[in-house]
């Protein structure tokens, strides 16, 4: 489970069907559309009914299928001709990792009970357990393929997006905990760190962005502050790619964040053009945040944000 770059398989050419396996929120509606639009048809797995009540429509067959159900989801796929899948979604760690009746809830089978004995009994970070289920996939003839292959047009962009500009204090938080970030990152500890007047108010962990946003608000009551979010180096498209929306933005302006600094290139963002609409209207700037991905893991390296050099407003 070392932080080595996994290589991908290369997404099939149309009309190769693809698998969907869905967790919860809208991102995977904007995967199933794209990969329509490619002309994939698309097989959906609709993992513990957390799934958008739209997706089935989007997908040529959809089924619910078990979280710990690896078998099922590879002969599912298989029967579709699917020998290619994405995953996306949101899946609530928390409640399965540290909910003491997780066995009862989510009995696995054979497959995924001798995958997690041998990869996940001392490493449930997020990145060995997307490991582990990418290699039983794989094992069993399907190939997880970059989540992010259909939606290009979805990722952030370098400089500020919005018309609304981070404050001279805001740029300097960014600068401060963007070597903070990368080594939470490296260490897969959270997503996302809040920032203000250089001091850390809060670090995502395992309870996910949103909940941390919630909980920046609580500890600091002075708006203001900086929210940055970007992905481990040489992070795995897989899955579990960086997502930020109009639901971040408003939970950010209840809770007194009032910039958003993200990884260019490394972070959805959903309906990203109603988004900078929102983050105007909320006056929150959008940052894209140029980054070098280094090779070498070894250390936190200070570097510079560019936050004032590549505005790109709309």
């Amino acid at each position: 489970m070392s932080g080595s770059l996994s290589i991908l398989a290369d997404p099939p050419a149309p009309p190769a069907p693809i698998g969907l396996i869905a967790g919860s929120g809208r991102l995977p509606i904007l995967v199933a559309r794209g990969l329509a639009n490619l002309g994939h048809p698309v097989h959906g797995l609709g993992l513990l009914r957390q799934y958008d009540d739209e997706l089935p429509g989007l997908c040529e067959s959809f089924s619910d299928v078990g979280l710990l159900r690896l078998g099922g989801w590879a002969k599912r796929l298989k029967q579709a001709g699917c020998r290619h899948a994405i995953m996306v979604g949101r899946v609530d760690k928390s409640g399965l990792m540290h909910d003491r009746f997780r066995v009862f809830k989510n009995i696995p089978d054979l497959r995924t009970a001798i995958s997690w004995h041998r990869h996940l009994r001392h490493d449930r970070r997020s990145h060995a357990v997307l490991l582990a289920i990418a290699e039983e996939l794989d094992r069993q003839g399907v190939s997880l393929i970059d989540s992010t292959s259909p939606i290009p047009d979805y990722l952030s962009r370098a400089g500020v997006m919005t018309l609304s500009r981070p404050t001279r204090e805001q740029e300097s938080d960014i600068e401060f905990a963007w070597p903070l970030l990368t080594e939470l990152l490296r260490l897969d500890i959270g997503q996302s760190i809040a920032v203000r007047e250089k001091d850390v108010i809060c670090v995502e962990a395992v309870e996910g962005t949103d909940k941390m946003i919630e909980r920046g608000g609580q500890i600091c009551r002075v708006k203001g502050w900086t929210l940055c979010k970007g992905a481990r180096a040489e992070h795995d498209r897989r899955s579990d790619v960086p997502t930020v929306g109009i639901q971040t933005l408003e939970n950010m302006h209840k809770a007194g964040g009032r910039c958003l600094a993200i990884a260019a290139g490394d972070v959805i963002m959903l309906d990203r053009e109603e988004m900078i609409q929102v983050a105007d209207r909320l006056g929150i700037s959008i940052v894209g945040v140029p980054v070098a991905h280094a090779t070498s893991q070894s250390s936190v390296e200070s570097r510079s944000v560019g936050v004032t050099t590549a505005p790109t407003a709309g």
